[in-house]
């Protein structure tokens, strides 16, 4: 982890000094001419996000900046990484952020079990504090800002960003009705940006080199590079620093090693968990957001998860769902019901219980569970493998219930 002497000599913090020297309405047009896309997922243009907050002597203050680095989704280990590795780099990309949007105050709502990134954000913070990056009147500037790490308590829940505030509020992580939106009102009742860690390490790059360099990293219209990761069956799991529509194929053959010996690649999931099944035929696909929409799928968090020849996809869709069901906040009645009955549906057919009228029944709920049904994404999330494993593996399913059980458990027994 690099210290502030040594973030500063490879150039940290020139992107604050530039940013800084511009109004909060020209920073974000750096931004939006960038084409910097959440990274967490959405993909939600971060310039855009940026100018829905009300900006000048009239709007409403105290403004908040609160950045998500509540990673919990399955396969998901990508801002562990930036926080642990070089904290400076967060730390400027919210100052800036901060400035853009005139916020007094910033949060860190970060995973519990991220100890070591937590106390590593800390002491960055008080060394940007003790040089003047951070508190009043940052390098004479006028503008003042105070950055807080919070340890969540902890759930999947949390990282809706709704729900997130609500937890910072000290309440029960509940999504809220969205509109009003956050940026108009957020944290008790006053504007807010939620963005993501690895969206915010972003930022200084762009105001340090500008939007035209970072937009000539992507092999894409969307700006930048990506943290992709890889984890499964492959020769090398890990996470790798790439151009934005780096092809599926590259990540996992050049990067990642291609697939461990005496397996095949049977299908991947392209962003984390909740996101639906690719197969081998879309090794070729660019990994942006455009691209894998269209394929069905979404980019997510460019986190892959590999699913092998000799993996049974209704075991890996039991662990799934296992998760989503006990991470739903029981607010609605949708998923708070509805995600254990897939549960219990998906463990009869691993059982030998299952009936054939049984995968009609999953195939039910993801329409029941699916976007628009329910208070927030959690459930339609949760959906995208299922009904994607419905698709691609059916035939798998069937076994289940011609076989009387899982076919990859009886020929482990065998």
């Amino acid at each position: 982890m690099p210290d502030l002497r040594e973030y500063a000599g490879a150039g940290g913090y020139a992107g604050l000094r530039a940013a800084l020297k511009m109004t909060p309405t020209e920073v974000q047009g750096m931004v939006k001419a960038a084409n910097l896309r959440g990274r967490g997922g959405a993909g939600f243009p971060t310039g855009v996000k940026w100018g829905a907050v009300p900006l000048g002597p009239a709007a409403r203050r105290p403004k908040y900046l609160v950045v998500n680095a509540d990673e919990m989704e399955p396969g998901v280990m990508k801002d562990r990484l930036l926080m642990e590795g070089n904290p400076h780099q967060l730390i400027e990309g919210i100052i800036i952020a901060a400035h853009a949007i005139e916020a007094e105050h910033a949060f860190i709502f970060i995973r519990l079990a991220y100890r070591e990134a937590a106390e590593r954000l800390r002491r960055a913070i008080a060394e940007a504090t003790a040089h003047g990056y951070l508190g009043e009147n940052i390098l004479g500037s006028g503008f003042s800002l105070d950055i807080r790490v919070h340890r969540s308590a902890g759930r999947y829940i949390c990282g809706e960003e709704t729900a997130l505030l609500n937890a910072l509020e000290g309440k029960r992580p509940i999504p809220r009705a969205k509109p009003p939106f956050p940026q108009t009102v957020g944290l008790w009742g006053q504007p807010t940006v939620v963005n993501n860690v690895e969206t915010l390490c972003n930022v200084p790059h762009i105001l340090r080199n500008g939007p035209e360099w970072f937009r000539g990293l992507s092999r894409s219209a969307d700006g930048g590079t990506k943290l992709y990761g890889a984890s499964g069956r492959v020769r090398r799991p890990g996470a790798w620093e790439l151009p934005m529509g780096t092809p599926l194929r590259e990540i996992l053959e050049a990067h990642a090693g291609g697939m461990e010996e005496g397996y095949q690649l049977r299908g991947l999931l392209p962003g984390g968990a909740s996101t639906d099944f690719l197969t081998p035929a879309h090794l070729d696909l660019p990994m942006d957001f455009a691209s894998v929409m269209g394929a069905g799928s979404r980019l997510g968090t460019g986190t892959i998860v590999v699913l092998d020849d000799r993996t049974c996809p209704v075991s890996l869709l039991i662990s799934l769902e296992q998760f989503f069901a006990r991470e739903s906040c029981g607010w609605c009645t949708p998923c708070r019901e509805g995600l254990p009955w897939v549960v219990r549906l998906l463990r009869a057919l691993e059982d030998g219980d299952g009936r054939q009228e049984d995968i009609a029944r999953l195939e039910e709920h993801t329409r029941l569970l699916g976007p628009g049904r329910t208070f927030c994404a959690l459930a339609p999330g949760a959906m995208e493998p299922l009904q994607s494993a419905l698709h691609y593996f059916r035939e798998d399913f069937t076994r289940h219930v011609t076989e009387r059980g899982c076919p990859w458990r009886k020929e482990l027994v065998v």
